[in-house]
């Protein structure tokens, strides 16, 4: 007797598996066609036109660097 209903159950679960994956092909299926039908809008990479623009600094007088510390503090 319990085979019988677990036979029954298993069937039941199956028959319902089965129908939801016909009932999801038959309402989805022009979505699904459309979906793998589907090519992307061709983009044209965007190209950046850049001018860097560094004027020149007035020539003057510079004061010589000063020597770097030496000593216990320098590192």
């Amino acid at each position: 007797m319990f085979a019988l209903v677990a036979a029954a159950l298993f069937s039941a679960a199956f028959l319902l598996a089965i129908g939801t994956i016909v009932w999801m092909f038959a309402h989805y299926h022009d979505k699904m066609v459309a979906a793998l039908q589907f090519q992307p809008i061709p983009q044209d990479a965007p190209v950046y036109h850049l001018r860097v623009r560094r004027p020149r600094v007035a020539q003057r007088a510079h004061k010589a660097a000063l020597p770097l510390p030496t000593g216990a503090l320098a590192a």
